[in-house]
């Protein structure tokens, strides 16, 4: 396998210093930015899998020569047999409503690894195929064995067990996003039941998914939260280092 990262970034270019993509025969892991640019560097990263080169170089200005208009120079280094790519950062979503399934199929295609949790198996028998699920009939204890750097994401049917989820999420400060489903109301009352029990509601987001619009339809929340996880992660570097697969 063959580590390509970005080393320098010099004017537009489509991924910053430090991005990285693994190339090996037949799978490529990561992104640099796609296009040409891309192209370029996987062939020449297969070409030293196949010659037994230890590493490389790439010095290239990304103009209309290779078909890529963005301006700006990338030096790229090549290396064999860099580090594996790390998991995914995970995702529990708690819940198999309506919103609960949308979400976790929103979320399919993204650099995560959702796994939708609930105490009914009827509800997770409506997921989208390709879909984890858990059921489980301590989903507390879920949260209390997830990785440093997990997001929660909790929409149960029943507020009091949203309540005892996310107080059980606050005792963790080790988490990327926390959100629950509900409304300016239910926020308040969390917030009163979480400082009864010495918890600080800050990290918590309630409602999920609001900056972006009204609109109550389970697709559309979703799709709204999906977004709004992932810039989270983004902006605690959950995402940074945990390479697209492509």
């Amino acid at each position: 396998m063959i580590r390509v990262r970005v080393i320098s970034a010099r004017g537009s270019t489509p991924r910053e210093a430090g991005a990285e993509m693994f190339v090996a025969r037949g799978s490529v892991t990561g992104t640099i930015g796609g296009g040409q640019l891309e192209y370029m560097a996987i062939d020449r990263a297969r070409q030293m899998l196949e010659r037994g080169e230890a590493s490389a170089q790439m010095d290239i200005p990304l103009g209309p020569e290779i078909g890529q208009c963005c301006g700006g120079r990338v030096v790229l280094q090549l290396d064999r047999e860099g580090p594996e790519p790390q998991a995914h950062p995970e995702v529990l979503i708690f819940g198999a409503g309506h919103v609960g399934r949308a979400l976790a199929q929103a979320l399919q295609p993204l650099p995560v690894n959702a796994t939708l949790f609930d105490q009914r198996a009827e509800e997770l028998a409506q997921a989208a195929p390709g879909i984890a699920t858990r059921l489980t009939a301590l989903p507390e204890s879920e949260i209390r064995a997830a990785a440093p750097g997990s997001a929660v994401v909790i929409l149960t049917h029943d507020h009091a067990l949203d309540f005892l989820l996310a107080a059980e999420a606050l005792e963790r400060a080790d988490l990327a996003y926390l959100g629950m489903i509900g409304s300016a109301t239910k926020r308040a009352q969390f917030s009163r039941f979480a400082r009864a029990r010495g918890l600080d509601p800050a990290p918590l987001i309630c409602p999920i998914g609001a900056g972006f619009s009204r609109d109550k339809r389970p697709a559309v929340i979703a799709a709204f939260t999906a977004a709004e996880l992932i810039a989270r992660l983004t902006a605690t570097s959950s995402l940074k280092k945990y390479p697209c697969d492509i």
